[in-house]
């Protein structure tokens, strides 16, 4: 039996764990293991986090994987704790978030035997990728190009706004998509766009996302799309205090206010996560860098009961016409 005791015990002095336990595999040889590190907000977030968790649930109910979480403390942490799965022999580590990129290129290197998959990773110029390492990619441009032809179409001021978390170029993906949508349905709408930061506490700040929100409100905004992590709970609070709307970002949303938050862009880290798992289970797992878009379920808005009659017939046609036309290649969203 593989002693994975003091491997855990490890593990909780050198990270901030999401409830710290012993794997179960201390108990059980030989069950197949995932190990999952989260991104800047942790475990319910509401958002991005979340959203990974979710697909790691989904593996684990359908192929009965053990699996343990973790939130790092630092940033120092995160190479840590992938050392300390990787030499408790876990089959899959998954780290959520591109701040991750440069510890996975690391760790996989050292652990050839170890499949691991960093979900928005940063991928370099021209970089090929060791067999063992997926890099897990998002045309967050496609969903956000959507959102942004919903704001257009529901802004009765003619201005909306965005709201980043960390001003780095994977926001920016997300900022202009929605600007091209926005402007595609609506080529006179004004954007009005803010940061939260540029270190990854940006990420994690509710209060100073809605503190942007309502400076926006308060200028004629009436539609925030918001790219933030839990940041933008607090741009959801604001919609809902000052009777606005908001698009929420990578899980769904609009149950966090119903009739405030006009929809969601889903980005679907959750099928990205179960599909990895289900790779290596099922001996399909490679490395190298891997797209989730609007063609292959990767990406998607949110319609449901929290919003309904938010969305028009007129919207939800227009919308459907540029996703088919996304996926046709007759509209190309741009990427910054």
């Amino acid at each position: 039996m593989r002693n994975v005791t003091a491997v855990a015990i490890v593990l909780c002095l050198v990270l901030t764990v999401t409830g710290c336990r012993e794997p179960k595999e201390a108990q059980t040889e030989g069950v197949f293991r995932v190990g999952m590190v989260f991104d800047v907000g942790g475990k319910g977030d509401k958002s991005f986090n979340d959203s990974a968790y979710r697909g790691l649930l989904h593996a684990a109910d359908e192929f009965g994987v053990e699996h343990t979480e973790f939130e790092p403390g630092q940033d120092a942490d995160r190479e840590t704790g992938l050392r300390k799965l990787a030499q408790a022999k876990y089959d899959v580590i998954i780290g959520v978030g591109f701040l991750f990129s440069e510890a996975m290129r690391s760790v996989a290197v050292d652990y050839p035997n170890v499949r691991f998959a960093c979900v928005d990773f940063d991928v370099r110029p021209d970089e090929t990728l060791p067999q063992n390492l997926a890099g897990l990619r998002f045309r967050e441009e496609e969903g956000s190009f959507l959102v942004g032809v919903l704001a257009a179409m529901h802004t009765e001021t003619g201005r909306i706004g965005f709201i980043g978390g960390m001003d780095i170029p994977l926001i920016h993906k997300f900022e202009a998509g929605y600007i091209a949508g926005a402007r595609h349905a609506r080529p006179s709408v004004s954007t009005t766009v803010a940061y939260t930061g540029t270190t990854p506490q940006a990420f994690a700040d509710p209060a100073k996302g809605k503190e942007l929100a309502l400076l926006q409100y308060g200028r004629g905004v009436d539609v925030i799309y918001h790219a933030s992590g839990s940041t933008g709970n607090g741009v959801i609070e604001a919609a809902k205090e000052a009777g606005k709307y908001a698009i929420g970002v990578d899980s769904n949303q609009n149950y966090m206010a119903p009739g405030h938050v006009l929809t969601s862009m889903v980005k679907r880290v959750d099928n990205a996560v179960y599909m990895t798992v289900k790779s290596v289970l099922d001996g399909t797992f490679a490395g190298g860098v891997r797209e989730f878009g609007l063609a292959d379920d990767g990406i998607a808005y949110a319609v449901d009961q929290y919003n309904e009659g938010l969305i028009t017939d007129e919207m939800a046609a227009a919308v459907e016409e540029a996703k088919a036309a996304i996926i046709a290649g007759s509209i190309v969203v741009p990427k910054e």
